[in-house]
C-alpha cells in the first residue's frame, strides 16, 4: 500500500501525482487521483482508455501477465483495497457466521463482479463513446470505494475549491464506501468478493496460473478442513475465488496443499509437510 503511494509531497499539497511513472499501472485497486499514487490503476485505466474509443491494449497485456503469473494472489497479497477491508475485519465483532447456505449464497453473489466488469467498465464506457464522442469509468464514478477513501476524501480534505463543488454524486460514494467499510468489519473482504472487477478478471487465470495451489492426493484425508476454514467460500483447490492467501496450508494438518510453481516445484509449504 505505500509502495503504491509513495509520493509524500502530494499528500501535503493536496495534488495528484502526474509523474510519466502513471503511465504504468499497478496490479491492485489504488485509484490514479489518490495524492500519493505513482503510477495507475488497471481498473481505471481500461474504463478511460474505452471512454475515448480505443482498445486498453497495454493494460490488457499487463493484467493476462499478472493473472497468468499469480491469479489472484494479486488480491491476497498486492490490493491495497484488500488489505484495508483485511484490517476491518480483525476489529473485534461478531462475525457473520459461515453456513452451507451462506455459502450457496455468496457462491451466486460472487457472480456480481463479473457483471459489473462487462456492463460498468466495459460496455457503458463504450456506448456512451459511440453516443457522445466521450464515454464515462461508470464503475469510478459511481461505485468505488478504493477511489472515494484514497482519493476523493484526502483531495477534499486538502482542497477548499473541491469542497465547495460536492453534490449528490459524492454522498452516493461516501455512503457506499461507508457501506463497504462497516461491511467489512463484520465479513471478510464483502467488496472483493461481490464487487470487485479486478478480481474478476484476475479469476479466469486462476487455473492456469504459474503460481498455485496443489493438493497432494496421497496426504489428503479429505477432512475438509481447508474447504471450512477459507473465508472466501472455496470449494475446490484454485477456484475462481481463491486469492492465495494460504489459510487453507496453514489449516492442513497432514501437509497436503502447497503452494507451487508450474505445477511441480514447492514454493511455500505447511509446517506439517516439512
Amino acid at each position: 500500500m505505500l509502495v503504491y503511494n509513495a509520493d509524500v509531497t502530494n499528500w501535503f499539497s493536496g495534488g495528484i501525482s502526474r509523474s510519466v511513472i502513471k503511465n504504468v499501472c499497478v496490479p491492485g485497486l489504488n485509484c490514479y487521483s489518490c495524492p500519493g499514487a505513482i503510477s495507475s490503476c488497471p481498473l481505471g485505466s481500461i474504463q478511460n482508455i474505452i471512454a475515448n474509443g480505443k482498445f486498453p491494449f497495454f493494460v490488457t497485456g499487463f493484467l493476462m501477465l499478472m493473472g497468468t503469473l499469480i491469479g489472484r494472489m494479486v488480491c491476497g497479497f498486492l490490493c491495497p483495497a484488500g488489505l484495508i477491508q483485511e484490517l476491518l475485519y480483525k476489529i473485534p465483532s461478531k462475525k457473520i457466521r459461515k453456513t452451507r447456505k451462506s455459502v450457496k449464497i455468496t457462491r451466486k453473489a460472487a457472480l456480481l463482479k463479473y457483471l459489473l466488469l462487462g456492463v460498468l467498465c466495459i460496455l457503458l464506457p463504450f456506448v456512451f463513446f459511440v453516443r457522445d464522442g466521450l464515454g464515462s469509468p461508470f464503475f469510478c464514478k459511481f461505485l468505488c470505494p478504493a477511489g472515494t477513501l484514497g482519493a476523493g476524501l484526502p483531495l477534499i480534505v486538502m482542497n477548499e475549491t473541491l469542497r465547495s463543488a460536492l453534490g449528490l454524486l459524492f454522498s452516493w460514494k461516501m455512503s457506499t464506501a461507508v457501506v463497504f467499510a462497516v461491511w467489512s468489519v463484520f465479513m471478510f473482504r464483502p467488496f472483493c468478493r461481490f464487487f470487485c472487477p479486478l478480481g474478476a478478471v484476475y479469476s479466469f487465470f486462476n487455473k492456469i496460473a504459474v503460481f498455485g495451489i496443489k493438493r497432494d492426493d496421497t496426504k489428503c484425508t479429505h477432512c475438509n478442513a481447508c474447504t471450512l476454514g477459507c473465508q472466501m467460500d472455496t470449494l475446490n483447490v484454485n477456484d475462481r475465488e481463491c486469492i492465495r492467501c494460504n489459510e487453507c496450508i496453514a489449516r492442513c494438518r497432514f501437509g497436503a496443499l502447497n503452494i507451487v510453481a508450474l505445477g511441480q516445484n514447492k514454493i511455500f509449504q505447511s509446517e506439517k509437510s516439512i
